[in-house]
């Protein structure tokens, strides 16, 4: 299966500044920069995006870089499967069944969003590089056991030239740009 623009939407789970306190830090930058970076190109491309925050009296709201980019207020929740906060279902858009999730953490709100998402019939494709857990072995257990259950692990990059499908014009000048920065 292959990510088609028309077809996607992006999903930002919890990259909340206390959560990011508690992560690995010398993975943790490379998951905001490269949340970043998808978040650029999916509004470059008008791919409809939502983003959640986790209790965020007590986790923070979502990193300062991130949040610059987002137009609009996070979706708030206390469950860790997104799909349990009525909001948060009532807000994906029904045309779009190609469902990208990265955010925090792999092992719990992740995992369980994306199954709840693939029992509901949608394409899920978690993007490693943009997930992280605290524990190297519950990131990995959580993607062997996503990838076992029917989700497509991909990553930033393959994301991103799905959706362009072609290395020329303005989308593709723009998006290599962000890429090689």
């Amino acid at each position: 299966m292959i990510n088609d623009q028309r077809l996607s939407q992006v999903v930002i789970i919890d990259i909340q500044d206390k959560l990011v306190d508690v992560m690995p830090k010398n993975e943790i930058k490379k998951v905001i920069d490269v949340s970043n970076i998808l978040l650029q190109a999916s509004k470059l491309l008008e791919i409809p995006l939502l983003y959640t925050e986790q209790y965020s009296k007590g986790l923070g709201t979502t990193v300062q870089k991130l949040k610059s980019l987002l137009p609009h207020h996070a979706i708030e929740k206390k469950t860790f499967s997104c799909l349990d906060e009525p909001k948060f279902k009532s807000a994906l858009v029904k045309s779009r069944p190609q469902i990208i999730l990265c955010g925090l953490e792999t092992h719990i709100c992740i995992l369980q969003t994306a199954l709840a998402l693939k029992a509901m019939g949608k394409e899920v494709f978690v993007v490693e590089d943009a997930t992280l857990s605290r524990s190297s072995l519950h990131h990995q257990n959580a993607i062997e056991r996503l990838r076992s259950e029917g989700v497509v692990i991909t990553n930033s990059e393959s994301v991103i030239f799905e959706w362009l499908r072609i290395a020329e014009g303005d989308h593709f000048k723009a998006i290599a740009k962000l890429i090689k920065s």
